[in-house]
C-alpha cells in the first residue's frame, strides 16, 4: 500500500512542513550533484555512526561536525531518490495537519525530538555498528504516530497493488498506519532475531513512532473548560 493523499484538510499553511521537505530535497541535490567528491563520503562525515557515540571518536573521514551531532545531520541526508522521494511523500501527506494542531514553533520541536529518539533507539539496539544512519524517517515515523492518535478515521487515499491489479482506494489512517508499524515491528523483529541487517534501521522507525505518540499526548492543544462557579 502507498498512501498519495488524505482526506483532511488542514486550516493553517505548513509553513514547517514545507520548510522540512524544501531542505531535505536541496540538501539531497547540493551534496549529490554540486559537491566534489564521492556521496558516499558524507554518509560518514555527516551520518550517524553508532560505534563513533560509543567510543566517542571519529572513526574517519574526518567528520564535518561534532560526532553527537551526527544525530541531527543525518537526518537531512538521503541514500538516493527512492530514499528522498519516499519520506517526502509521507512527511507531505501526514504532517501538515499534526503542525497544524501543535502550531509552527511546537511542531518543528516535535519533529526533531521524534528524529533524536528514533536515533537513540537504533544506537541502543546496535551500539557498536560502524554503518552510517542516514535519513528522515525516525523523524517522520513521529509524525505517523501523531497522526494516527489525532486522525484515526481520516480517509486516506492509497495506491493498493495486487499482482498485475492496481486500485485506488481511500481507507482509514488506523488500516495504513496500523500496518505501518506492525510491518516496521514484525521486520525489527525478524532482523534483530537473525543478526543481518538489511540497510533499514527498522527500531529507528518504530522509536519514532513511539515518541511521536508520546509526544502529542503531552504537547496537543487541550480545550479549555468553560469557568464555572461551584457550590
Amino acid at each position: 500500500m502507498i498512501p498519495l493523499k488524505d482526506e483532511n484538510p488542514s486550516s493553517t499553511i505548513p509553513v514547517v512542513n514545507i520548510f522540512l521537505i524544501i531542505s531535505n530535497i536541496f540538501i539531497f541535490i547540493y551534496l549529490n550533484y554540486f559537491v566534489p567528491g564521492e556521496t558516499n563520503q558524507f554518509f560518514l562525515k555527516l551520518g550517524f555512526i553508532p560505534f563513533e557515540l560509543t567510543h566517542f571518536k571519529d572513526i574517519g573521514p574526518e567528520n564535518l561536525v561534532p560526532v553527537p551531532l551526527t544525530i541531527l545531520t543525518a537526518m537531512f541526508i538521503h541514500g538516493g531518490w527512492i530514499h528522498l522521494f519516499s519520506n517526502m511523500l509521507y512527511l507531505w501527506i501526514f504532517g501538515d495537519n499534526v503542525e497544524d494542531i501543535l502550531g509552527h514553533v511546537k511542531y518543528l520541536f516535535f519533529y526533531l525530538t521524534c528524529g533524536i529518539a528514533a536515533t537513540v533507539l537504533h544506537f541502543f539496539i546496535n551500539p557498536v555498528s560502524k554503518v552510517p544512519t542516514v535519513g528522515a524517517s525516525g523523524a517522520i515515523a513521529g509524525v505517523l504516530g501523531a497522526y494516527l492518535f489525532l486522525f484515526p478515521k481520516a480517509r486516506i487515499k492509497t495506491l493498493l497493488i495486487l499482482f498485475i491489479f492496481i486500485y485506488i482506494i481511500s481507507i482509514p489512517a488506523i488500516i495504513v498506519l496500523g500496518l505501518w508499524i506492525i510491518m516496521q515491528i514484525l521486520s525489527g523483529y525478524l532482523e534483530y532475531g537473525s543478526k543481518t541487517g538489511g540497510g533499514i534501521a527498522w527500531f529507528a522507525h518504530i522509536g519514532g513512532f513511539v515518541a511521536g505518540l508520546v509526544l502529542i499526548i503531552l504537547m496537543r492543544k487541550r480545550k479549555k473548560r468553560p469557568y464555572l462557579n461551584k457550590i
